[in-house]
Protein backbone atom coordinates (compact mmCIF):
# COMPACT_ATOMS: atom_id res chain seq x y z
CA UNK A 1 0.00 0.00 0.00
CA UNK A 2 1.61 3.36 -0.86
CA UNK A 3 1.74 6.22 0.95
CA UNK A 4 -0.48 9.25 0.57
CA UNK A 5 0.51 12.13 -1.04
CA UNK A 6 1.32 15.05 1.25
CA UNK A 7 -0.93 18.02 1.34
CA UNK A 8 0.12 21.36 -0.87
CA UNK A 9 -0.15 24.50 0.84
CA UNK A 10 -2.97 25.45 -0.76
CA UNK A 11 -4.88 21.90 0.20
CA UNK A 12 -3.43 22.49 4.25
CA UNK A 13 -4.67 25.70 4.26
CA UNK A 14 -8.17 24.81 3.38
CA UNK A 15 -8.65 21.80 5.85
CA UNK A 16 -6.92 23.90 8.90
CA UNK A 17 -9.18 27.13 8.38
CA UNK A 18 -12.09 24.50 7.62
CA UNK A 19 -11.11 23.27 11.33
CA UNK A 20 -10.95 26.48 13.11
CA UNK A 21 -13.99 27.98 11.65
CA UNK A 22 -15.76 24.55 13.09
CA UNK A 23 -15.38 25.79 16.92
CA UNK A 24 -18.55 26.86 18.47
CA UNK A 25 -19.06 30.46 19.91
CA UNK A 26 -18.09 28.38 23.15
CA UNK A 27 -15.29 26.93 22.24
CA UNK A 28 -13.84 29.85 20.93
CA UNK A 29 -14.33 31.87 24.14
CA UNK A 30 -12.83 28.87 25.79
CA UNK A 31 -9.78 29.33 23.63
CA UNK A 32 -9.47 33.20 23.94
CA UNK A 33 -9.69 32.82 27.80
CA UNK A 34 -6.91 30.02 27.85
CA UNK A 35 -4.55 31.90 25.29
CA UNK A 36 -4.88 34.51 28.08
CA UNK A 37 -3.66 32.34 30.76
CA UNK A 38 -0.85 31.04 29.35
CA UNK A 39 0.73 34.72 27.62
CA UNK A 40 -0.78 37.48 30.40
CA UNK A 41 1.44 37.14 33.23
CA UNK A 42 4.43 35.68 31.51
CA UNK A 43 7.77 37.52 31.22
CA UNK A 44 7.62 38.42 27.54
CA UNK A 45 4.35 39.74 28.07
CA UNK A 46 4.81 41.14 31.05
CA UNK A 47 8.19 42.96 30.09
CA UNK A 48 7.03 44.33 26.55
CA UNK A 49 6.45 47.63 26.45
CA UNK A 50 5.46 47.77 22.04
CA UNK A 51 2.54 45.11 21.42
CA UNK A 52 1.53 43.73 18.27
CA UNK A 53 -1.39 42.37 17.93
CA UNK A 54 -4.26 41.29 15.53
CA UNK A 55 -8.21 41.12 15.57
CA UNK A 56 -9.46 37.62 14.70
CA UNK A 57 -11.32 36.91 11.82
CA UNK A 58 -12.18 33.20 10.16
CA UNK A 59 -11.79 31.31 13.17
CA UNK A 60 -8.46 32.69 14.52
CA UNK A 61 -7.94 32.13 18.08
CA UNK A 62 -9.33 35.88 19.67
CA UNK A 63 -6.32 37.66 21.41
CA UNK A 64 -8.84 40.74 22.42
CA UNK A 65 -7.91 39.89 25.86
CA UNK A 66 -4.57 40.20 26.02
CA UNK A 67 -5.00 43.43 23.93
CA UNK A 68 -7.21 45.27 26.86
CA UNK A 69 -4.91 43.85 29.54
CA UNK A 70 -2.08 45.49 27.81
CA UNK A 71 -3.83 48.85 27.18
CA UNK A 72 -4.61 48.68 31.24
CA UNK A 73 -1.09 47.97 31.95
CA UNK A 74 -0.11 51.26 30.30
CA UNK A 75 1.71 49.86 27.04
CA UNK A 76 1.33 51.05 23.99
CA UNK A 77 -0.22 48.34 21.36
CA UNK A 78 -0.50 48.27 17.66
CA UNK A 79 -3.03 46.75 15.06
CA UNK A 80 -1.60 46.02 11.80
CA UNK A 81 -2.71 48.31 8.91
CA UNK A 82 -3.05 47.61 5.36
CA UNK A 83 -2.07 50.20 2.92
CA UNK A 84 -3.92 52.10 0.08
CA UNK A 85 -0.65 51.77 -2.14
CA UNK A 86 1.11 49.86 -2.37
CA UNK A 87 -1.96 47.36 -2.01
CA UNK A 88 0.79 44.18 -0.31
CA UNK A 89 1.95 46.46 2.04
CA UNK A 90 1.07 46.36 5.62
CA UNK A 91 2.15 48.63 8.55
CA UNK A 92 1.60 48.67 12.50
CA UNK A 93 -0.18 51.48 13.80
CA UNK A 94 -0.83 52.21 17.85
CA UNK A 95 -4.36 51.64 19.11
CA UNK A 96 -5.98 53.31 22.14
CA UNK A 97 -8.90 51.51 24.29
CA UNK A 98 -12.14 52.57 23.11
CA UNK A 99 -10.60 53.95 19.45
CA UNK A 100 -13.37 53.69 16.45
CA UNK A 101 -12.34 51.23 14.06
CA UNK A 102 -13.27 50.39 10.48
CA UNK A 103 -13.35 47.48 8.17
CA UNK A 104 -10.78 46.97 5.79
CA UNK A 105 -11.16 45.61 2.13
CA UNK A 106 -10.93 41.82 3.76
CA UNK A 107 -13.29 42.94 6.39
CA UNK A 108 -10.71 43.14 9.40
CA UNK A 109 -11.24 45.88 11.62
CA UNK A 110 -8.40 48.12 11.84
CA UNK A 111 -7.71 52.01 12.29
CA UNK A 112 -8.14 55.19 10.19
CA UNK A 113 -4.39 54.98 9.16
CA UNK A 114 -2.03 57.58 10.78
CA UNK A 115 1.71 57.99 9.78
CA UNK A 116 2.28 59.36 12.93
CA UNK A 117 1.13 56.63 14.99
CA UNK A 118 2.57 54.22 13.24
CA UNK A 119 6.29 51.79 14.45
CA UNK A 120 8.29 50.11 12.46
CA UNK A 121 8.13 46.19 13.41
CA UNK A 122 12.04 46.41 13.98
CA UNK A 123 11.08 48.73 17.15
CA UNK A 124 8.48 46.77 18.40
CA UNK A 125 8.87 43.94 21.69
CA UNK A 126 6.79 40.99 20.77
CA UNK A 127 4.66 40.43 17.90
CA UNK A 128 1.92 38.04 18.12
CA UNK A 129 0.81 36.51 14.80
CA UNK A 130 -2.41 35.27 13.77
CA UNK A 131 -1.90 32.23 11.25
CA UNK A 132 -3.22 28.99 9.76
CA UNK A 133 -1.16 26.36 10.31
CA UNK A 134 2.09 25.52 12.72
CA UNK A 135 4.64 23.25 13.67
CA UNK A 136 6.87 22.89 16.59
CA UNK A 137 9.68 23.90 14.86
CA UNK A 138 8.72 27.53 14.59
CA UNK A 139 6.43 27.08 11.09
CA UNK A 140 4.34 29.26 10.28
CA UNK A 141 1.36 29.25 7.55
CA UNK A 142 -0.10 31.76 6.90
CA UNK A 143 -3.56 33.00 4.89
CA UNK A 144 -1.49 33.25 1.61
CA UNK A 145 -1.32 37.25 0.95
CA UNK A 146 2.25 37.54 2.44
CA UNK A 147 1.73 40.59 4.47
CA UNK A 148 3.66 38.98 8.05
CA UNK A 149 6.13 37.64 5.45
CA UNK A 150 7.02 41.53 3.58
CA UNK A 151 6.50 43.37 6.87
CA UNK A 152 9.17 40.92 8.85
CA UNK A 153 11.37 40.01 5.77
CA UNK A 154 14.64 41.81 7.04
CA UNK A 155 14.32 38.97 9.26
CA UNK A 156 14.39 35.89 7.07
CA UNK A 157 18.34 35.73 6.51
CA UNK A 158 19.09 36.32 10.09
CA UNK A 159 19.89 33.35 12.35
CA UNK A 160 19.50 35.05 16.03
CA UNK A 161 17.86 38.28 16.59
CA UNK A 162 16.26 40.18 20.00
CA UNK A 163 13.44 42.07 18.80
CA UNK A 164 11.16 41.57 18.18
CA UNK A 165 10.12 38.52 19.64
CA UNK A 166 7.50 37.27 16.86
CA UNK A 167 4.93 34.47 18.77
CA UNK A 168 2.20 32.58 16.83
CA UNK A 169 -1.24 32.56 18.39
CA UNK A 170 -3.59 29.65 17.54
CA UNK A 171 -5.54 26.53 18.06
CA UNK A 172 -4.48 23.49 19.07
CA UNK A 173 -6.05 21.41 15.85
CA UNK A 174 -4.27 24.03 13.84
CA UNK A 175 -0.74 22.22 14.55
CA UNK A 176 0.56 19.85 11.78
CA UNK A 177 3.80 17.90 11.74
CA UNK A 178 6.17 19.75 9.80
CA UNK A 179 5.67 22.49 7.63
CA UNK A 180 7.94 22.98 4.65
CA UNK A 181 9.28 26.36 4.64
CA UNK A 182 10.04 28.79 1.58
CA UNK A 183 13.27 30.60 1.93
CA UNK A 184 11.31 33.81 2.48
CA UNK A 185 9.17 32.92 5.38
CA UNK A 186 10.49 33.83 8.77
CA UNK A 187 10.17 31.67 11.59
CA UNK A 188 8.76 32.16 14.48
CA UNK A 189 10.35 31.88 17.70
CA UNK A 190 7.17 30.38 19.41
CA UNK A 191 3.42 29.17 19.61
CA UNK A 192 0.99 29.86 21.76
CA UNK A 193 -2.30 27.95 21.84
CA UNK A 194 -4.92 28.39 24.63
CA UNK A 195 -3.25 24.79 26.05
CA UNK A 196 0.32 24.81 25.54
CA UNK A 197 4.01 26.34 24.97
CA UNK A 198 5.36 25.58 21.56
CA UNK A 199 9.20 26.79 21.45
CA UNK A 200 11.01 26.65 18.20
CA UNK A 201 14.54 24.68 18.71
CA UNK A 202 17.25 27.06 19.83
CA UNK A 203 15.46 30.42 20.50
CA UNK A 204 15.99 32.89 23.14
CA UNK A 205 12.56 31.86 24.83
CA UNK A 206 13.89 28.34 25.88
CA UNK A 207 14.95 29.61 29.39
CA UNK A 208 11.65 31.49 29.56
CA UNK A 209 8.79 29.58 28.32
CA UNK A 210 6.55 27.49 30.86
CA UNK A 211 7.51 24.09 30.99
Amino acid sequence: MTEPAPLSRPQLRRMLRKARRALTPSEQRQAALGLYRQLAQHPLFRRAKHISLYLPSDGEIDPRLLLRAAQRRGKATYLPVLSAWPRTKMVFQRVRAGEKLRPNRFRILEPRINAARQRKVWAMDLVLLPLVGFDDAGGRLGMGGGFYDRSLAYLAQRKAWRKPTLLGLAHECQKVGQLTQASWDVPLQGTVTNKQWYVAQETPLDSTAPK
